[in-house]
């Protein structure tokens, strides 16, 4: 992959368990790393295998390898959460990983 098609900036963030006014447990977003990616949206066989699960606005992320990420994290991309569903070290061979993601919808659900 050509570093040049990786121009975005993308933040990941742990969500960790806190307890908010009222008792109850809610997530909290800390940033964990901010990094440039390549962004795209599915492409054919992708895009119907991700409609026949109500998953319409995946994107595919990718980024040089970094070691640390689960599927726990979200990521921050142009203002807006994206829940991660896969993480893909391409070929094993720890240079370039691809992650596909869900936008958060505005009431918080998928």
């Amino acid at each position: 992959m050509s570093i040049g098609k990786m121009r975005h900036r993308i933040t990941f963030q742990r969500i960790t368990p806190a307890i908010n006014e009222n008792g109850f447990e809610s997530g909290l977003p800390q940033e964990y790393k901010a990094v440039w990616a390549a962004v795209s949206n599915l492409s054919g066989r992708e895009f119907f295998a991700a409609a026949q699960v109500n998953a319409e606005n995946t994107v595919k992320f990718t980024i040089r390898y970094l070691a640390g990420l689960d599927q726990t994290m979200q990521i921050i991309f142009d203002g807006k959460p994206y829940n991660i569903i896969a993480i893909d070290n391409l070929k094993y061979k720890n240079k370039y990983m691809e992650i596909k993601a869900v936008e958060v919808a505005s009431d918080g659900g998928i």
